[in-house]
C-alpha cells in the first residue's frame, strides 16, 4: 500500500519538506500492522530499520533480570522508534511493543542514508527529534529521583488525560503506571486513592476521572 503523503507530514522527521520530496521518501518507505501486544522490538537485538508510529500506540521500555519493567516512553503518530541502534549500528537500548492495533512505517538504514543524501533538512530534523528525547529522558530521570510516587502519578495523569481532542491516547492500566512510575502497582493505588481524598480526581471503576488540574499540578511538583 502506498503511503500517503498527507501522512508523512505528520512526522516530525520530514517537518519542511515539499510534496515533491515527501513523494520520492515515501517510495522508499514500508507499512506494517501489528496487534495490541505483539513485539515490534526487543531489547539487545540488531535493528536494520528505523520507525514512525502511524496509527495507534507504542510503548518503549527496559526489563530488569528478575522482569520488572519500565517505560521509558510512550509513542503517539508521528513519533519515531529504534533511531538510536540505526545510527551507532549497535542492538536495541530498549523493547518496543503496540498498545492497541498498530501502524508502522519504516526505512531501512540503507535507505536512510540515500534519504539524508538527498534531502539536508531530514539530518536537521533528526538532530531536533533526538534533542527533545534527550530533554524527555532526563527528565524522566529527574522524576524517577527526586519526586515522590504520587508526584509521578498526578504528572502520568495530567500527560495523558483525555482532554477530548481528537488525539490517541493510550488506556493505561494500573500496572503501565506503574511502570512507568517506577514502583509497583499496589503502591499506584494508594495513591490514587490519596488522590481522589485531595480531590484532584475521582475513581469511576475503570475510570479515572481528572475533577482538579491544578491540584494535580500541585502534587506533581512536590518534592520527594
Amino acid at each position: 500500500m502506498a503511503i500517503q503523503i498527507d501522512t508523512l507530514k505528520g512526522i516530525p522527521y520530514f517537518a519542511g519538506l515539499g510534496d515533491a520530496e515527501l513523494k520520492s521518501i515515501a517510495t522508499l518507505m514500508f507499512e506494517k500492522k501489528v496487534d495490541r501486544g505483539e513485539m515490534l522490538l526487543l531489547e539487545g537485538e540488531p535493528v536494520d530499520a528505523i520507525y514512525f508510529v502511524g496509527a495507534g500506540v507504542v510503548k518503549i521500555f527496559k526489563t530488569s533480570a528478575d522482569g520488572k519493567e519500565q517505560i521509558l516512553d510512550i509513542l503517539r503518530p508521528g513519533a519515531s522508534f529504534a533511531d538510536v541502534p540505526v545510527f551507532d549500528g549497535g542492538p536495541a537500548p530498549a523493547s518496543a511493543q503496540a498498545m492497541g492495533p498498530v501502524v508502522i512505517y519504516g526505512i531501512r538504514k540503507n535507505n536512510l542514508e540515500t534519504i539524508i543524501g538527498e534531502h539536508p533538512r531530514v539530518a536537521l530534523n533528526m538532530i531536533r527529534v533526538l534533542a527533545a528525547r534527550v530533554r524527555h529522558l532526563i527528565s524522566l530521570v529527574e522524576d524517577l529521583s527526586f519526586k515522590r510516587v504520587i508526584g509521578r502519578v498526578a504528572k502520568i495523569l495530567l500527560e495523558h488525560a483525555d482532554n477530548g481532542v481528537a488525539e490517541q491516547k493510550p488506556r493505561l492500566t494500573q500496572q503501565d503506571m506503574a511502570a512507568m512510575a517506577g514502583t509497583a502497582r499496589e503502591v499506584i493505588g494508594r495513591s490514587l486513592k490519596a488522590l481522589e481524598e485531595e480531590g484532584a480526581i475521582r475513581l469511576d471503576r475503570s475510570r479515572i476521572v481528572i475533577t482538579n488540574k491544578q491540584a494535580l499540578k500541585a502534587i506533581m511538583e512536590l518534592p520527594a
